[in-house]
């Protein structure tokens, strides 16, 4: 199965084969609520939901983690058993549009072995747009037999990237805005800037203004200055470990390789005040 697939194609897989899964994404910060609430409201046929918070994240220790650490492996292989997940099952993952929060569970289920994953290219509205069948039906689910097995290579710690920080060979990718990457505005963390050495890559730069990925070969040129000589010294980080995600899916649907995800991201290390903090000024 393709990383990324179309409406028509997911359309097509729904009404030929039963092994697959879908699952809604769909999540706001503003107002952690409104993703279930548009998905009772209608959602692509079979979906289930996942919440970002309540699913797709661990519990927040204040002053040690960040804003939505990852998730325990065991609860959420159940949640997914749950799900009617199973070891051969194709488990595709959409959000309302730009597949940010679709990036995070992409990667939570690759980390857990499951490769048979994709994005919903475009999201919910993609589907809309081409007047695809929608339902408020709520699926009742047999219990699948998917046994994640989370791969500790696939991320880095806080710590390990203030020991790189002295002898850099690592390259940090920071998915947020611009403007609190260079440290002029902050609107969710307590402190504003970025981790010393990191290059401001914005997820939003993935996507064409449909909300849809770019072309391969646009996706290679926006990531071929990365100086690095293997893939696994990219690390990618944005304020929670959510929109990081969506940098790594990116260059691993344009051929790049997968790079590692620092889940803890911004909201993590700013919790230390010892460790160091850049800004566009600094």
């Amino acid at each position: 199965m393709e990383m990324l697939v179309t409406p028509i194609w997911l359309s097509e897989q729904l009404s030929l084969n039963n092994n697959i899964c879908v699952i809604d994404c769909r999540f706001s910060l503003a107002d952690p609520t409104a993703g279930q609430q548009a998905y009772k409201q209608q959602h692509i046929p079979t979906a289930v939901y996942a919440d970002l918070e309540k699913d797709l994240s661990g519990p927040i220790i204040p002053g040690a983690t960040g804003r939505h650490p990852l998730p325990d492996a065991n609860r959420l292989s159940q949640q997914l058993r749950d799900w009617g997940v199973n070891q051969d099952t194709k488990v595709v993952v959409y959000d309302q549009q730009d597949s940010s929060m679709a990036s995070r569970l992409w990667w939570l289920l690759t980390w857990l072995g499951k490769e048979q994953v994709a994005i919903l290219d475009g999201g919910i509205q993609a589907w809309q747009s081409l007047e695809l069948a929608v339902t408020a039906e709520i699926p009742n689910k047999a219990e699948g037999n998917f046994l994640g097995v989370p791969d500790s290579t696939m991320w880095v710690s806080a710590e390990e990237i203030l020991q790189q920080l002295a002898m850099p060979k690592w390259c940090l990718i920071d998915a947020r805005a611009t403007a609190r990457y260079a440290g002029e505005q902050e609107p969710i963390d307590p402190v504003a800037g970025h981790i010393p050495s990191a290059l401001n890559l914005p997820f939003q730069g993935n996507l064409a203004e449909s909300g849809c990925f770019l072309p391969k070969h646009e996706l290679i040129e926006r990531f071929k200055n990365l100086s690095v000589k293997e893939v696994t010294d990219l690390v990618c980080y944005c304020g929670s470990g959510v929109t990081a995600c969506h940098n790594i899916f990116a260059m691993d649907l344009a051929g790049l390789g997968r790079p590692r995800l620092y889940p803890g991201s911004w909201s993590e290390w700013v919790t230390n005040p010892n460790r160091p903090v850049a800004t566009s000024a600094s």
